[in-house]
């Protein structure tokens, strides 16, 4: 697949924060859409060793971050390039991810979370083996929204 994971750098950080921008209800994803997420994703301490940015044909093609949330299971968040999404590339970039978990981590389970109205990510998630754990409700981006828990097991 020639993807190549690196650790975030905050000059990359920044780049993400301040240009990526995505189209019409997507642009809910946009570090900018709430303050408290993006002052996080700025702050390089709280960034830690947990977020690592995708290179394809050298290009910054999208990041993911890795939190251990227990001893077996990792949580995850990933976004790709806004002009990337939406054109079949989604699989092959989950895919890289979950095999640079296995060869990191090795867990037994990973989860994330995703906006339930994000039928389009919640697609690929589920051709990997994603399975719904439960829905729930959370602050963000100045309102409420409603999300869904996946997790995969190993």
């Amino acid at each position: 697949m020639n993807y190549t994971f690196q650790s975030m750098t905050q000059e990359q950080a920044e780049e993400i924060a301040t240009k990526w921008h995505y189209k019409d209800e997507y642009s809910f994803y946009d570090m900018d859409a709430d303050q408290e997420d993006l002052k996080e994703f700025l702050d390089a301490e709280k960034r830690n060793d947990s977020y690592f940015i995708v290179i394809k044909n050298q290009e910054l093609i999208g990041f993911f971050s890795f939190n251990q949330i227990t001893e077996d299971t990792i949580d995850i968040g990933l976004g790709m390039k806004p002009n990337l999404t939406g054109a079949g590339q989604g699989l092959d970039f989950l895919r890289a991810g979950l095999e640079f978990i296995e060869s990191n981590y090795n867990p037994k389970k990973i989860t994330l979370s995703v906006a339930t109205f994000n039928q389009r990510a919640i697609k690929v998630y589920k051709k990997i083996g994603f399975k719904e754990v439960e829905v729930f409700v959370q602050a963000t981006n100045g309102s409420r929204f409603e999300f869904l828990k996946m997790a995969l097991l190993f």
